[in-house]
């Protein structure tokens, strides 16, 4: 299915809307002709102020953006906390050969080795999705500024680890743009023991502090939005029309992203009538194949996906996961809107790429 053309006056209303954007100009460069890099304009980071710019890399199917059709997907892949590129993720090369897809792997925001003790603290999936999503953004405008077919129904994310986590926040901040997103032993949320790096749960070390050092205070607001299991959040989603189904497999013994916190996000996604398979991976489901592993690393992850992903994943089966709606990038609003203490986080479409902004209740008051 090639991308949609919707209704004259949707349309006309997204481009009015776009004209509230800031003025400042955003330069964003074109696709390249085959497999590559590129730098992307990235949102400003309150921790190291000025311009910032992340790394996009391409997997075409093919080699060549020449090669896509219109029944090729966009698909995010994403790398584990302290990677880049596509380290501890799935392999792209084999994700665009299976399902008819883009690959796009991101440096999101503090990839690389992370220093709990002299590092600004973990971002956790905040920014870093707001960084993967205008990655993803860059790909679906520059095949639409070229009247170049794909098919924008079919847009999945998919992470290992780290990449996992900002697979399912990409999904919470863009709740109408994904069909399928494939989590594998991602964190489900910011929990005291990985933020501030307590003894108990996790080995993870988030780099935030109890001390007094506002740099590494964490706020109420900043770790809810950081939940993505949230069940006020699950039900704005719902509302929103989130239909993406989520795929998560996680060890039982996971001594880096807890089982009970995923556990506990399954179970919220639930009540709030979202779409979410869980498996929780036990020593009778290894194979010594695909699964491996009941701890952190779980396997070959490549060869996960393929095994409980594959009926929404490849292309033109009744099962495949497909989004009919507009995008998120196509409604340029600014509709996407978590509550949160002391105010709300919005995510904003308005200039079609994504930027997040947190409002506390006293700057919305009329």
């Amino acid at each position: 299915m090639a991308i949609k053309h919707f209704p004259v006056a949707f349309r006309l209303l997204a481009a009015l809307m776009s004209v509230a954007v800031s003025s400042v100009a955003v330069t964003w460069p074109p696709l390249p002709d085959h497999d590559g890099e590129a730098a992307l304009p990235a949102q400003e980071w309150p921790q190291r102020p000025g311009p910032r710019t992340v790394t996009a890399h391409l997997r075409y199917p093919g080699g060549a953006l020449a090669q896509v059709t219109a029944e090729t997907g966009l698909m995010l892949v994403l790398h584990n906390w302290g990677g880049t590129a596509w380290r501890g993720a799935p392999d792209p090369g084999q994700l665009v050969a299976r399902y008819n897809v883009i690959a796009i792997g991101v440096d999101y925001l503090q990839s690389g080795p992370h220093d709990a003790d002299n590092d600004p603290p973990y971002d956790f999936g905040c920014l870093q999705a707001v960084d993967a999503l205008r990655a993803l953004w860059w790909i679906y405008d520059g095949l639409t500024m070229m009247n170049k077919p794909f098919d924008s129904g079919r847009i999945y994310a998919t992470g290992g680890s780290g990449g996992g986590n900002v697979a399912l926040m990409a999904n919470k901040f863009a709740p109408r743009t994904f069909a399928c997103v494939v989590d594998l032993c991602g964190m489900a949320k910011l929990s005291d023991d990985i933020a501030f790096g307590l003894p108990g749960g996790s080995r993870l070390d988030a780099g935030y502090r109890r001390d007094g050092d506002a740099s590494r205070a964490l706020p109420t607001h900043a770790q809810e939005i950081r939940f993505v299991g949230h069940p006020v959040h699950l039900e704005k989603m719902r509302a929103l029309g989130n239909t993406a189904h989520v795929i998560t497999v996680h060890g039982i013994e996971d001594e880096a992203c807890p089982a009970a916190d995923k556990r506990e996000m399954v179970a919220n996604m639930q009540t709030a009538g979202l779409r979410v398979t869980a498996y929780f991976i036990r020593p009778d489901d290894l194979d010594g194949e695909a699964l491996k592993s009941i701890g952190h690393a779980l396997g070959d992850r490549t060869r996960i996906v393929f095994r409980f992903a594959d009926p929404c994943l490849l292309p033109n089966t009744p099962e495949t996961a497909h989004r009919a709606a507009p995008s998120d990038f196509e409604r340029r609003d600014d509709a996407v809107a978590y509550t949160v203490s002391g105010g709300r986080y919005v995510v904003s479409y308005r200039a079609g790429y994504p930027t997040i902004r947190y409002e506390t209740d006293e700057s919305t008051l009329p």
